[in-house]
């Protein structure tokens, strides 16, 4: 229901916008059109239109915006779209030319879209086709830029990692063949943003990592006492549903698991307490401590949420909820946000539009100060200077 849903998600996001007021705003989109993106690319354009004239962005006189649309490219294709607004008060703000190695000075709003491939103010990939074999045509992949602001120089990294085709596999191994699969994708990026190519500069690297709580350990935590019934197809005799039922209280059904089901009883479990209870099974990221650091969540599982306009709190019954969206950083961007001198809260990491339907993703947000010439120790920042 894209014209229903884009007014709530725009009114959401200017709430957000006007709350925080940044200055300068970085919103990493993935799956561009969604499923049908050749009917739907022109509400991608509707969307980016009244992005950029509304009134709630009037304060941001430049932006930089890079739409992956070029859906008939199947190598190329990502559906990621990646939007910078700087607002008014900011001076000097530089982004890297990939291609010269150059900083170059921000100057009023540019649309990218089409084919990026030829744009030097970016990198774009999409993951190889052996990653997720099962996908036939996978749209995964990452767009990086490189920005520089009070002299302070660091990489924004827009990401969308690999799903969970069927729950009764994610459900047979712990950690997850998906897992493993999204860890080998995320290494990879990783290894692309640090390696010798350029300098190395700190990074946040955010978007749709689809990292999901570990099946297996949360099925048998969920369903601690009850019996599990195993249906299989009658003609290949491949297990097709698992059901699990209380021991007593009339074999009262508890959890339904079929490929894309996952019906559990009490949704509760998800919301109370932002869900804060299921984080122990939230284990993705704990490969990459030594290259990432994440803020605390405080926030519900981010996905998969009804597409219902009228259901805002309401999680879909296809997966088991999970923190999909995340922001992460490298440790040195950690460095880099401004700590409070004060009892003042400046860095904020939740999401958006909890009681409002924003489509089955909620999205994710991360605000905080940079200290000017925070990033100086971290790389030679100064060159910012040496720009054209």
């Amino acid at each position: 229901q894209p014209e229903n849903l884009q007014k709530n998600w725009l009114r959401e996001f200017y709430q957000v916008v006007h709350a925080h007021k940044p200055h300068f705003m970085a919103l990493h989109c993935q799956e561009f059109g969604g499923k049908n993106y050749e009917a739907s690319m022109s509400h991608v354009d509707k969307f980016v239109k009244e992005l950029l004239s509304s009134d709630a962005m009037k304060d941001y006189n430049r932006a930089r915006v890079y739409l992956d649309e070029n859906y008939k490219s199947q190598e190329h294709f990502t559906a990621l779209g990646s939007f910078y607004f700087l607002h008014e008060s900011l001076k000097n703000i530089y982004q890297f030319d990939f291609k010269a190695k150059k900083y170059k000075k921000v100057t009023g709003k540019e649309i990218y879209s089409d084919t990026l491939e030829s744009t030097p103010m970016l990198e774009k990939e999409k993951f190889p086709q052996d990653y997720f074999p099962e996908c036939k045509w996978s749209r995964k992949g990452f767009i990086r830029t490189r920005w520089c602001i009070t002299d302070c120089a660091f990489d924004l990294v827009n990401i969308h990692l690999f799903h969970d085709a069927s729950n009764l596999i994610a459900w047979e191994t712990s950690p997850s063949v998906y897992s493993g699969i999204r860890h080998k994708a995320l290494g990879y990026v990783l290894d692309r943003i640090i390696d010798q190519r350029f300098e190395k500069v700190s990074y946040f690297v955010f978007g749709d990592f689809n990292f999901r709580l570990d099946a297996k350990a949360v099925v048998e935590t969920l369903c601690a006492k009850a019996t599990m019934q195993t249906i299989r197809a009658a003609d290949t005799n491949e297990v097709v549903k698992l059901i699990f039922r209380e021991s007593d209280n009339d074999r009262k059904v508890m959890l339904q698991l079929e490929k894309k089901l996952f019906d559990y009883f009490n949704q509760d479990v998800f919301r109370d307490n932002n869900g804060t209870a299921l984080l122990e099974f939230d284990r993705e990221l704990s490969v990459f401590k030594d290259k990432l650091y994440e803020l605390d969540i405080s926030f519900p599982p981010s996905y998969p949420y009804s597409e219902d306009s009228s259901q805002g709190r309401q999680y879909m019954n296809t997966r088991c909820p999970a923190w999909c969206d995340r922001i992460l950083m490298s440790h040195s961007a950690k460095e880099l946000i401004l700590k409070s001198e004060n009892d003042e809260k400046i860095v904020i990491y939740d999401h958006i539009g909890p009681n409002v339907c924003m489509g089955d993703h909620k999205p994710v947000f991360l605000s905080f100060r940079i200290a000017a010439g925070a990033g100086k120790p971290i790389a030679n920042v100064h060159k910012c200077c040496v720009v054209q």
